[in-house]
């Protein structure tokens, strides 16, 4: 295998199934391109499996990592997996690292990486706040003012 994945119109697998797939002897997955609706990506069930192997793996070891307390190496390592999170405080750092772990242990368990691309574009957009110093004040200041009154839960508005 050569690359990543290839890009082509969905309609080329419509129209040439056979040599659309046969397409995946020389990349990991084809990218189909959809005009009306999110883009799918086609892929071997073996190379699917490989990939939720290697997640695993890491799941784990980023687990071992935090239970025998080297979560000092975590911490070196992460700029270098996340450079973003060079603008995250010291104490979300830690946070960060354990809520990572919990999630991709979860994620693996239900065959589901979603919750792990959702966790780390949460924590990527907490580093865009803390990294734009005016964005973040005005985020983190205080309300002006009375706000009004607050309806009682589940009152009708």
């Amino acid at each position: 295998m050569t690359a990543a994945y290839e890009d082509m119109p969905f309609s080329e697998l419509l129209h040439h199934p056979a040599a659309t797939t046969r397409r995946l002897d020389a990349v990991r997955a084809l990218r189909l391109r959809r005009r009306d609706a999110e883009d799918l990506a086609l892929m071997r069930v073996d190379q699917m499996e490989r990939d939720t192997t290697v997640v695993d793996f890491t799941s784990r070891l980023l687990a071992g990592l935090v239970r025998t307390e080297n979560i000092g190496a975590l911490r070196q390592a992460l700029p270098e997996a996340l450079p973003w999170s060079t603008f995250l405080p010291a104490e979300d750092i830690d946070t960060l690292l354990a809520e990572l772990v919990d999630t991709a242990r979860g994620a693996v368990a239900l065959d589901n990486l979603s919750p792990i691309a959702l966790l780390l574009a949460q924590w990527r957009h907490s580093a865009e706040i803390y990294a734009d110093p005016a964005l973040h004040a005005l985020l983190t200041r205080e309300p002006e003012g009375d706000l009004g009154p607050v309806p009682a839960p589940g009152a009708a508005e």
